[in-house]
């Protein structure tokens, strides 16, 4: 099979092993493609089983369970006894786990995980999991105690160590805890000398090393994947026309040329794989422009004869069996045909400085591959161009659509559409009182927050700013003093923050709440209960993480208020300001 390419030994051995006579533990290495190894064991989990009547073989029950998703004892526990069991916790049923005929939980402790795995495997054996075989091979079987094997897969068991160490020592054991025929596979891209612990408990696993793949192994595993199964979408970057089968030997060629450029640096074939997906389309493209250049050529031709051909009087049976000759001809000569191997070395020189580009940006996920794609499109019929004269054309036009790009992004940045203005415009009503607040606090002084904020019932429209006006003519006047908000954000806690927020829900948010008759006793406390809400603190800790507010504290000083400051501009701050209907220049202490 094309996806087991390179790891026919691996799953011969664990085959072999688990259908013979496994061992209770084994250790599977692999530092080089530990996700394709993985995906092969999920695969041989799935495998159908086969029985011979001379030589019966007991039924075998998989799990696989990731240690990454499994970070707690318990959650490990029922993810394994569910898959060994088949049982699909349903919404329906309360999300309930696998229990055996008496409801005993099996989650509570490595001995109740053991007595599961007991009953797990009495229960396959009532329930007639090895009903393939004969009546007396399974009598034999069951005789023998092998109705049954369990085979727990455990992936990334390097995450086990840090997340739930206190398994490691009892999963290398669990057949000599439990006592039925079980086998533990550990699967990690880490040596088993790195993830046992130093007591020296466990056993010493089967070891079983995956070695590196070689360059023409990689280049088979790709040039198999022809057609992938994305090339059947409706996408306007790439021609439908880019994987044809006529193509499939320059793909192979391409293939090729990715991994000698790209092997000294990355061997992941899906890395390399996302570097061709990249490039592939922009590859092929010349030739794709040359064929449908020639098919219209050939249109526009046959246009010109059918006109001559009827000025010209003759037979009608005749014209229409030249007709339907000519049309078969045209099928024939319409064909997208393989390109010649001239073709290939040219299109091979032309685009092989841009596979290492490629690989540079792609690699470390700097940008997407459609979004490479979309900047390094060649020119319209490059083959048309003299050979020495198609690599300036190629050159220059990678340079003309990365300097349109730069200039798309210069005029978004110029009309205020910067990453942080455009995560504004989907914030939630709450968050931009928290960002406005958070502004305010940043903007004007602390001192000031009395006079600006600090106002009854009745003072809610005495706001008063110093003015200072400078006198004409004055021989001595001072330096002129700077906004704060064009020398950056000052630095506030967030009980002043709250402070703040708390004026700004109750005089531009009362209007637009709801009716809540529970609260029209006292003025102000719906705003008060609103502060201490969970979801307040949790607004602010998301606007923080999405960098719209930069904390300023350290996380690990638990008694001190927390500080930040704010991150958003005076542009962003204005919009949002006019979003909810607060009036920001009446509220800043310095206005612009």
């Amino acid at each position: 099979m094309a996806t087991t390419a390179g790891y026919e030994t691996l799953l011969a051995h664990l085959s072999t092993l688990i259908d013979v006579a496994p061992p209770p533990f084994i250790h599977v290495h692999d530092p080089h493609t530990p996700r394709i190894s993985a995906s092969l064991l999920r695969t041989l989990a799935r495998r159908p089983q086969t029985s011979d009547p001379a030589f019966p073989t007991p039924h075998i029950a998989y799990a696989c369970v990731n240690a990454v998703a499994c970070f707690t004892p318990r959650l490990f526990y029922d993810t394994v006894l569910n898959a060994l069991a088949r049982w699909t916790p349903k919404w329906e049923t309360g999300c309930e786990n696998w229990t055996d005929d008496s409801g005993q939980r099996f989650n509570e402790s490595v001995d109740g995980f053991v007595h599961g795995l007991r009953a797990v495997h009495s229960w396959l054996g009532q329930s007639g999991s090895s009903s393939k075989m004969s009546a007396k091979a399974k009598g034999k079987a069951r005789d023998d105690g092998n109705a049954v094997r369990l085979v727990l897969i455990v992936e990334r068991a390097e995450r086990l160590k840090d997340n739930v160490p206190d398994l490691i020592v009892p999963l290398t054991r669990l057949a000599e805890l439990a006592q039925i025929d079980l086998t533990t596979i550990l699967h990690s891209e880490l040596p088993w000398d790195q993830i046992r612990l130093t007591l020296g408990a466990s056993p010493d696993p089967f070891y079983i090393s995956v070695p590196a793949l070689t360059k023409d192994t990689v280049a088979t595993r790709l040039a198999s994947t022809y057609p992938p199964l994305t090339s059947t979408s409706t996408s306007t970057l790439i021609n439908p026309n880019t994987y044809h089968p006529a193509f499939h030997r320059l793909y192979t060629h391409f293939v090729s040329a990715v991994v000698s450029v790209c092997w000294a640096f990355v061997t992941d074939p899906d890395e390399l794989a996302y570097v061709v997906a990249a490039r592939w389309p922009g590859f092929v493209q010349p030739v794709v422009d040359e064929w449908e250049e020639q098919k219209r050529q050939h249109r526009r031709r046959g246009d010109e004869d059918m006109e001559v051909e009827e000025d010209v009087d003759a037979d009608e049976q005749i014209n229409e069996a030249q007709q339907h000759d000519r049309e078969d001809g045209e099928d024939e000569e319409l064909e997208l045909t393989p390109p010649t191997e001239d073709t290939r070395l040219r299109l091979t020189r032309l685009f092989t400085p841009s596979i290492s580009k490629a690989l540079e940006s792609l690699y470390p996920r700097l940008t997407s591959a459609q979004t490479w794609l979309l900047h390094n499109q060649p020119p319209s019929n490059l083959l048309s161009y003299a050979p020495q004269d198609a690599v300036a054309v190629l050159a220059n036009s990678q340079q003309s659509n990365h300097s349109s790009t730069q200039t798309k992004q210069l005029k978004h940045q110029a009309g205020g559409g910067d990453s942080g203005e455009i995560k504004l415009e989907k914030l939630p009503r709450m968050a931009k009182f928290v960002l406005i607040a958070a502004f305010l606090a940043s903007t004007n002084p602390a001192k000031t927050d009395m006079r600006m904020f600090g106002r009854g019932l009745d003072e809610r429209k005495k706001r008063k700013r110093p003015s200072s006006p400078r006198k004409k003519g004055s021989a001595k006047a001072g330096a002129v003093k700077i906004p704060q908000r064009l020398l950056g954000p000052l630095t506030f806690p967030l009980d002043r923050l709250l402070a703040i927020l708390g004026v700004l829900l109750e005089e531009h948010d009362s209007d637009v709440r709801p009716p809540m008759p529970e609260y029209n006793d006292v003025p102000g406390s719906y705003t008060e209960t609103e502060l201490a809400r969970v979801a307040i603190y949790a607004q602010v800790n998301h606007l923080a993480s999405m960098h719209l507010l930069h904390r300023a504290s350290s996380p690990d000083r638990l008694e001190l208020s927390p500080s930040f400051k704010c991150g958003i501009s005076y542009d962003g701050a204005l919009r949002l300001a006019r979003d909810v209907d607060v009036k920001l220049h009446d509220l800043l202490w310095e206005a612009a």
